[in-house]
Order: C-alpha cells, then structure tokens, then sequence
C-alpha cells in the first residue's frame, strides 16, 4: 500500500501523477478564459491568411460556467441537532475572506473538474484556523481506493528570485499526520521545512463537480461543450473572413489597367481603397463597368443558431442567455420554466460542494480545538435560493408559513436571505424592543393610582382622569 511510502517518494509520486493531467487542465483553463486554440479550419488557409486571420471566440464555456456558479452563494453554516446557526463556524469563514474564496473555488471546480481548500494553523490567531481555495492547476490529492478519501496531497509554486535567476520552486507535501514543505536545489528536491501535528487527519479537501463512481474527482462542466464552441468559434471567423471578400460590393472593369488608379499626383491608390473596392480588372480593348451582386450571411446566422440549440439542450441554459430570443417577451412563468433545468443543476452542485465545505469547517474546528466535537457531525451548509423568484414572491410565501405557525421566526429570516449577521442583528433588535416593553409596563403598574376594592377603575366612567391599568399587566406582573 502506497501508505507506506516516505514523504521524499510521496511527493515524486504525486507530482508525477499531477503532470500527466496538467495538459488537459490548462487546456480547460484556455477554454474558460477564451484563449483556446482555432479548430476546423484547414491549415493551408491559416497560413495564407497569416496575421490577417483572427479568430472569433464566441466563449459559451465561460457562460456555462458563470451561469452555475452565480446561483452558487454560501450563506452560513448551522449545527441541525443543536442550534440553529453556527456563528463560530461563520467567524471563521468571514476572517478567511470564503466569500471570495468559495466563488473562486467554484469556478475552478466547475471548470477544470475540481478545486482544493486546504486548512492549516494560524500563527497569530490560535482561534481562527487558516483556509485557503486552491486550483487543480497546483494542487493534487490521491484518494485511497477502498474508502476514496483524501490520503495525501501536494501543492507546488514559484517564488520569484533576484534579477537574472530561476524562480526558486517550492512544493508543499500533505500526509495525515504532518505536513512537509520542500524546494528544488540543483534538480532535486529537498526538505526545509516539517509540521508533524499529529491529527491524523488529512489537511486537504477535494471539491469535485459532479463526481462519479468510477470518476471521484469530477468532470468539467466543460466537456460536451467544447465541441460545438470550436464550431461556433469557426463559424463566426469564417463569417467575418465572408464578410471581408463577399459582403462588401465587389466591381469589375475591362479595357482598363492598374495603373490606371491613381490619384491626381499619379500616386498609386492605398491599399485601403484597393481591398474595400474589390475592382477586378480585365485589360481588354473594350471598356466596360459593372458590380457582382454582394452575398448573404444568413447561413452563418442559421447554424450559429443551430449550435446555440444544441448548447442550451446540453447544459439546460435558458435559450434567452444563449442570445436566441424571440420577438414576443416572455411572461414571468415562460421565463421560470426555462430555467427549471438550471436551477435543479446549481442544487445539485450544492448538494456536492456543500458536502465537502462541511469537511473544510469540521477540519478547521479539529485545527483549532485539538478534537472533534460530536455536534459537528450534524453541520450542514446553509445555501441561497438557487431558484429566481422576486422578492415580494418569496416574501408573501414566507410571511403566510409564519402566520400559520408551520415556520419559525429563525426559518424565515433564513428562507429571505438574511445573511448571519443580519440575523443576529435582528435577535438583538428583537431582545431590545421586548425590553423596553417589558419596562414601559413595569414603569406603568409603578405611577398608576391605587384602586379601592369594587370601585371602577379611574378613567373607565369615560372620564378624563389618569390612564388604567389594564388588567392582564397586574396579573401578568403578579405571576
């Protein structure tokens, strides 16, 4: 078993694994950031064109990937067998900046097929573990194949050096119980640095899109798209080269010469006037003019849309964000349905990233206590609405819930949004104006007059005396 293996074996294991993946990563990364390489078209033509050619990156991997990670907002973390929030939890992910972090680690993942977060020990703050979102591009972990956990990781990085010299590579290696940091010197790694923490528990966590039995470290979002975002991509660039030599008018002459275009000065014409005329000249004695009728685009339109069909089926994003709309507006439920598909792929996401977030923040309080405490087996990740309905929607449901006793006051606040803060802000506010209820009653039963036994109370002959007690503060003050 390769738990056997040195830390010095571990990290040229895992490094090795790590680079047979690297090109099919940074090609993903290309994808999503619209750098990829122009496919389809004939190599001849590329070079004949040379600089001229331009591709036109229509960058629907960027889409499908910003679409599923916008309905992907984390709102706190809540103990369900002992509390409703987990604000210790919440501290720590606010002083880690996670609701960046989170994001950024969600784009990742969705794109290259997963993303890291790594916890560690803070050296100022022993109360807040350190937690960081990393990229597949410089971390990779090896599960164990009978339990597929996390049994050792690594992270590599570049630090610049003085002027004129390599950067100095570090790699950072992760085993259960410690934690060894090496750098390369004259080809060869070396260790300069070790934490032996003795948890026994792997500091890392995988955060994997849509995981599969036989495939535990994800898939990229990106795979069935990349195929018809090459051919859209080819598509628009022929259209524009279309453009160039059949859309603009294209005019013919006989019996004339070149040298026939020139300015007043008998200068040649620019190169401008040459191109954007398209004149094809015929030196022949007879001198005539005329135009070839210009061509359409309408076919490159087509199958541009065609693509965007097939696309919106894939990924189920509504046809509206893929530019295919119609001339008459949706209505409010026409556009809900749309996104039915979406919203149910961004709860399956959260469903998968909520679980590995709760493995981040159970790591972090066995960072910080020494120990795990059995609650934190309950954490569960508390997330925003996926879905798009309007506020005043969500709020007129919520507000019924709660006037018919089916949801605390707590749920509701929760179902509207409210971030923790907000909540606690909002219990606080509560505790204050019951407060000063509490004490304009008491102030009342201590300045009203004395009351004889059988006698009416002042005031209550509709007479304009000082103001009544009511009857329920008494015995309210009494019990």
């Amino acid at each position: 078993m390769a738990l056997d293996l040195d830390p010095e074996a571990w990290l040229k294991r895992l490094i090795q694994a790590h680079d047979q993946e690297l090109p099919e990563l940074k090609l993903m990364d290309a994808y999503y950031e619209g750098t990829q390489p122009l496919s389809y078209m004939a190599p001849e033509i590329q070079v004949e064109l040379s600089d001229r050619m331009r591709q036109v990156v229509i960058n629907w991997p960027q889409l499908v990937v910003d679409a599923l990670d916008e309905r992907l907002d984390i709102e706190g973390f809540r103990y369900a067998k002992s509390g409703p929030t987990a604000d210790d939890l919440w501290e720590i992910w606010q002083a880690n900046n996670l609701d960046e972090g989170s994001q950024q680690a969600h784009v990742d993942a969705l794109a290259l097929k997963r993303a890291y977060a790594i916890v560690g020990s803070n050296d100022e703050d022993e109360a807040t573990p350190v937690i960081t979102a990393e990229s597949a591009l410089e971390v990779y972990a090896e599960r164990d194949p009978r339990t597929r956990q996390e049994i050792a990781a690594v992270k590599r990085w570049e630090e610049p050096a003085a002027a004129g010299a390599m950067p100095v590579q570090n790699a950072m290696l992760y085993l259960p119980d410690m934690r060894v940091q090496f750098e390369k010197q004259k080809g060869a790694w070396v260790e300069v640095d070790r934490d032996e923490h003795g948890l026994g528990q792997l500091l890392v966590v995988t955060l994997a899109n849509r995981p599969r039995l036989r495939h535990a470290d994800g898939t990229s979002e990106l795979r069935s798209v990349i195929p018809l975002s090459d051919a859209a991509c080819k598509i628009a660039t022929d259209m524009m080269v279309g453009a160039e030599y059949y859309i603009m008018p294209r005019r013919w002459a006989t019996g004339v010469s070149r040298d026939d275009f020139a300015d007043e000065n008998g200068n040649p014409l620019g190169a401008i006037s040459s191109l954007a005329g398209r004149m094809w000249l015929n030196e022949s004695t007879e001198v005539k003019f005329g135009q070839f009728p210009e061509a359409q685009l309408t076919a490159f339109h087509d199958t541009l849309n065609q693509l965007a069909r097939l696309v919106s089926s894939l990924t189920g994003l509504p046809p509206s964000f893929l530019g295919l709309a119609t001339d008459q507006p949706p209505s409010a439920d026409a556009i809900r349905a749309s996104e039915a598909r979406l919203v149910k792929r961004a709860e399956r996401r959260q469903r998968a990233f909520g679980e590995g977030w709760e493995r981040v923040m159970r790591l972090a309080l066995l960072v910080r206590d020494g120990s795990l405490d059995p609650k934190a087996r309950s954490l569960e990740t508390a997330w925003r609405d996926a879905a798009t309905p309007t506020f005043a929607q969500k709020a007129d449901a919520v507000t019924k819930l709660h006037a018919s006793g089916i949801l605390p006051t707590e749920q509701a606040w929760e179902d509207l949004g409210y971030s923790a803060e907000q909540r606690d802000r909002m219990r606080a506010m509560q505790d204050e104006a019951l407060t000063r209820m509490t004490a304009a009653d008491l102030h009342a039963l201590s300045t009203a007059p004395p009351t004889t036994p059988g006698a009416p109370a002042s005031g209550a002959d509709g007479g304009t005396g000082a103001a009544s007690v009511p009857q329920w503060s008494a015995a309210s003050a009494d019990g």
